[in-house]
């Protein structure tokens, strides 16, 4: 329902999964097989030497180093700018504002405006959810989803408890909000499980 950008997300872990796997299986090769190892030292010893000619021939002055080292400085600046936007974007989408609406002289005879804040739909769903005793936590959080606010009820039930049942709960729940409201608003359940879901008993009155 948030904006991170998941397809982007999967394509770097797997691109660096599979690096990494690239990686470990040639200093495993390097390690375990002579042969490799012997091929290596041979190709690398030429490289190395190439690269320090390169760094020789590219010195800005002969006091100062290689403009090489400054591009590649420039390359660590670019890549630490994508970083930070690529952080900017995960997890957006929040919404403080569920319903806006234009008022006229006909609904109450002064023009205006009507905006209700989406605190007003979680603390009614919140509040009520946190009554229940066969719920081991609950959250209630908004969104922008295709430009239209919705909700996002994440609960976690006790152990033994049916998901069907909480599920349709929480439909009754959402309905009643949508009568006092006067607006129909889009929600996703997500009823998970955990360690604390098993770990943590049930309150019983008594």
């Amino acid at each position: 329902m948030n904006g991170t950008p998941r397809g982007f997300n999967r394509f770097l872990l797997g691109l660096l999964g599979l690096m990494l796997l690239v990686l470990g299986a040639a200093v495993v090769a390097l390690a375990a097989v002579p042969a490799a190892g012997s091929w290596w030292q041979g190709w690398s010893a030429p490289q190395l030497e190439s690269l320090r000619a390169l760094a020789a021939r590219t010195r800005l002055s002969p006091t100062m180093g290689s403009w090489i080292w400054v591009l590649a400085a420039a390359c660590l600046l670019v890549v630490v700018i994508v970083m930070v936007a690529w952080i900017a974007n995960q997890g957006k989408g929040r919404t403080g504002i569920l319903l806006e609406r234009a008022g006229s002289a006909e609904d109450d005879g002064a023009a205006g405006k009507v905006v209700l804040s989406c605190a007003v739909a979680e603390q009614a769903l919140k509040s009520a959810l946190s009554e229940r005793t066969d719920l081991a936590s609950a959250s209630v959080s908004s969104w922008n989803f295709r430009g239209q606010a919705s909700l996002r009820v994440r609960v976690l039930p006790r152990q033994g408890v049916a998901p069907h049942e909480v599920a349709g709960d929480i439909g009754a729940l959402v309905e009643s909000l949508d009568q006092l409201l006067g607006v129909q608003v889009p929600v996703l359940v997500s009823i998970g499980s955990g360690a604390r879901s098993r770990f943590t008993k049930a309150e019983r009155v008594r």
